[in-house]
């Protein structure tokens, strides 16, 4: 298993505008029609990354949970499906029906989203404001597969209840640890 880091964009980055297949709708969906009004959610994942495998039913607790306050969530998996047939659109869209994923799950084809937000692994988290300007980046929380502290999502949590109640969120951030993005 790999264990590669985030890379850790800058905080106050502009979040870059993509427009990309919705495997679940079959329609291609940009980022200014997913946008949420008080804040954007999207996590980079894939279906055979055993961390994201690790956290997938708390990656949708939090979206059901915080969905309904002005937050929108997106998910996009940038993998290269031609050395990992297990994460092509198809089957995302098999996985995102099994989970009841409560948000698009998009495929980066060419990967230059991933490379435009700087991802590096699966799961890679980030969270932008109303305007679009990234405030949080890292881990859901200090779970991982083999370490046996349970999947709370508090880190992702803590920094969405922070925006929903006007408060600053801390800028002491954990990269998330994960497979890394399965370049071409």
């Amino acid at each position: 298993m790999s264990r590669t880091p985030s890379n850790m964009l800058p905080l106050g980055t502009k979040a870059p505008e993509f427009n990309l297949l919705d495997t679940v709708s079959d329609k291609n969906l940009s980022l200014i029609e997913l946008r949420g009004e008080l804040a954007t959610v999207i996590y980079f994942i894939c279906n055979h990354c055993p961390f994201v495998i690790h956290i997938n039913k708390e990656l949708v607790n939090i979206a059901n949970e915080f969905n309904k306050k002005d937050i929108e969530f997106l998910a996009i998996s940038s993998n290269d499906v031609e050395n990992y047939p297990q994460d092509a659109p198809h089957l995302m869209k098999k996985v995102a029906h099994n989970l009841k994923y409560p948000f698009p799950y998009l495929y980066d084809e060419t990967q230059e989203v991933a490379k435009y937000y700087d991802a590096a692994c699966t799961p890679d988290i980030y969270v932008f404001d109303k305007d679009l300007k990234l405030v949080y980046r890292g881990q859901i929380d200090n779970s991982r597969p083999e370490n046996g502290n349970p999947v709370t999502g508090k880190d992702l949590r803590k920094a969405l209840q922070n925006l929903l109640d006007g408060k600053e969120i801390s800028k002491d951030q954990k990269p998330s640890i994960g497979c890394n993005i399965k370049w071409k």
